[in-house]
């Protein structure tokens, strides 16, 4: 299957200058938030390299490791299966997705809380210093969704440019814009060096990663595509992982009032890839009790999780 896109598809920078003007507010927000986090992330970056990086930014990059080991794992498997019955796949989404919801709660809510308690010394200012961190992360996702070609099972091709890229490459950008939030989660809880809430997180997105990896392997291979690349494109998508880790070091750094707007951000990110994306997913193909079912297993063992490792 090809990877090119069509050769009469509308020229990219055209199609990036009527989404913009069709969508002003949400652009503008993207800009804005993109130039903030790509400066946070050369700068970790450049910390890695020169060798003076923190101990939480090296706990969040072996974070985003294990991340992206864990979905290279679950995508293996395609290597021999070419389909998954419909309602195991949705049960196994829906699990991750409760582990999601979970992590964002007591991962990364409630020690944002806790984080920003201290720092004002009010409850009320808390409460409003991690809201005000979840919107930013859902405005970062919102811009992303909007602005970047991806593809959904149900409503096609979307995002700029959609016509340009090979089905192929949608797909992988679909999935990447889940992994990042992820990533980002890793590298927040890691970004102070606390174990207490790192590990923990690490070891729930790594958990989903595993049926999340199969999952878009499979649905590469129930596409038509031969199951080296079907599996090399979903080991593909966990690069974002580490990214997301190293940037969600970078923005919980410097300023102390950082940290709990940072585990807002992740939270709020992560917030909006369930309900945005893996719920109706889960919900499509008519098993949305197993798949409620799967959510609230999820949503249990990760507090199971949190409470044993934190």
């Amino acid at each position: 299957m090809s990877l090119g896109a069509p050769v009469d598809a509308v020229p990219w920078s055209v199609a990036l200058g009527a989404h913009v003007r069709s969508r002003p507010a949400v652009a503008l927000g993207l800009g804005l938030a993109s130039l903030v986090v790509l400066g946070l992330l050369a700068v970790s970056i450049g910390e890695l390299i020169t060798g003076v990086a923190t101990a939480g930014l090296k706990l969040a990059v072996l974070g985003g490791i294990a991340g992206f080991l864990a979905t290279a794992i679950g995508a293996v498997p395609a290597l021999a299966l070419k389909t998954m019955p419909q309602k195991l796949s949705d049960v196994l989404l829906g699990g991750a997705a409760g582990m999601m919801l979970a992590a964002a709660a007591f991962s990364l809510i409630l020690p944002g809380l806790a984080a920003a308690g201290e720092l004002s010394g009010s409850r009320t200012w808390a409460a409003l210093i991690v809201v005000f961190g979840i919107g930013l992360g859902v405005l970062l996702m919102l811009g992303l969704d909007a602005f970047t070609p991806h593809e959904h099972e149900t409503t096609g091709p979307c995002g700029p440019g959609a016509d340009r890229c090979g089905r192929i490459w949608l797909f992988v950008f679909a999935i990447a814009l889940h992994n990042l939030p992820e990533g980002m989660a890793i590298g927040v809880g890691f970004s102070h060096a606390d174990t207490t809430v790192g590990i923990p997180l690490t070891a729930a997105i790594a958990l989903q990663d595993m049926p999340e990896g199969l999952a878009v392997a499979l649905a590469m291979r129930g596409a038509g595509f031969a199951s080296g690349r079907a599996v090399f494109m979903a080991i593909l998508t966990g690069l974002l992982e580490p990214v997301g880790a190293v940037l969600g070091a970078g923005l919980s750094g410097g300023l102390e009032i950082a940290y709990p707007i940072g585990l807002g951000l992740a939270a709020g990110a992560m917030l909006f890839v369930v309900s945005h994306e893996v719920i109706p997913e889960t919900h499509r193909n008519g098993h949305q009790t197993p798949a409620t079912v799967g959510l609230m297993a999820g949503f249990a063992l990760m507090m199971v999780l949190d409470t044993a490792l934190g």
